[in-house]
């Protein structure tokens, strides 16, 4: 199955997210606050992007995009 443009970003920016709670957990590193400063606005929006599309990513596993069937 051929994935839509959409589910392959989400997939990598859950992915780089992802990523980020390993470095978090292995070198107390994170990423996120590295460029964007600690929970300042722009990091929050960063946080809650990498959330949403990990919940997306989470419902395809369990269903088929509707954009990747077209």
């Amino acid at each position: 199955m051929k994935k839509c443009l959409f589910c392959k970003v989400s997939s990598l920016i859950t992915a780089i997210g992802a990523i980020n709670w390993g470095l978090i957990a292995l070198f107390n590193f994170n990423l996120v606050t590295r460029f964007f400063g600690d929970m300042t606005t722009s990091a929050r929006m960063i946080y809650a992007l990498i959330g949403g599309l990990g919940v997306i990513v989470l419902m395809n596993v369990f269903r088929n995009c509707p954009l990747c069937q077209k």
